[in-house]
Formats: C-alpha cells, sequence, structure tokens
C-alpha cells in the first residue's frame, strides 16, 4: 500500500492495519521509516477526528474511588495515619 493522507474513517482503518504490519520494523529501515510516517499520519488524523478528553484530577479520583468501592459513606480504610505519613529526620 502506498502512504498517503487519512482523509476518511475507511483510510484510518486501513491505515491502522498497515501499522499494525509494521510493528516489528527496525528502526533506521525503509519498513521503519515507513512505520514512523504512517503514525504520524495515524496521530494527526486521531487528535482530528478521536480527540480524547482527559478528566481533571479531581474527576480521575472520584471515578477511581468508586471503582474501588469507596464512598462518602466508606472513606475509612482503617489505614493507620502513622503508616501514610513518614517522620521527618533532623539531621545532625
Amino acid at each position: 500500500m502506498e502512504i498517503k493522507p487519512i482523509k476518511t474513517e475507511a483510510n484510518y482503518e486501513e491505515a491502522l492495519k498497515l501499522a499494525e504490519t509494521l510493528m516489528a520494523a527496525t528502526p533506521d529501515t525503509p519498513k521503519g521509516d515507513r512505520l514512523d510516517v504512517l503514525v504520524t499520519l495515524i496521530e494527526a488524523y486521531e487528535s482530528k477526528h478521536h480527540p480524547v478528553d482527559f478528566p481533571d484530577s479531581v474527576d480521575a479520583i472520584k471515578f477511581e474511588m468508586e471503582n474501588k468501592g469507596i464512598t462518602a459513606k466508606n472513606q475509612e480504610l482503617g489505614i493507620p495515619a502513622e503508616s501514610l505519613i513518614k517522620p521527618v529526620r533532623k539531621s545532625s
């Protein structure tokens, strides 16, 4: 397949399949260079057509807490504070 701009979802899927076949390519070889160019095209298409919105840190923490069953009613984990806080050592 000739490497060309990715303009449609079908082009994108085709590029992904080609990239998968080139994943074991050695860097600085014709196949490795082809993979580099293809990945650049794929990343450009994805950033425009499949953007990933990352949650803010508070939302990410809340999500993890929910997945682990930690709720406002269940915040007591039974972990002693001493094990979470290291004492400050005074230098001599």
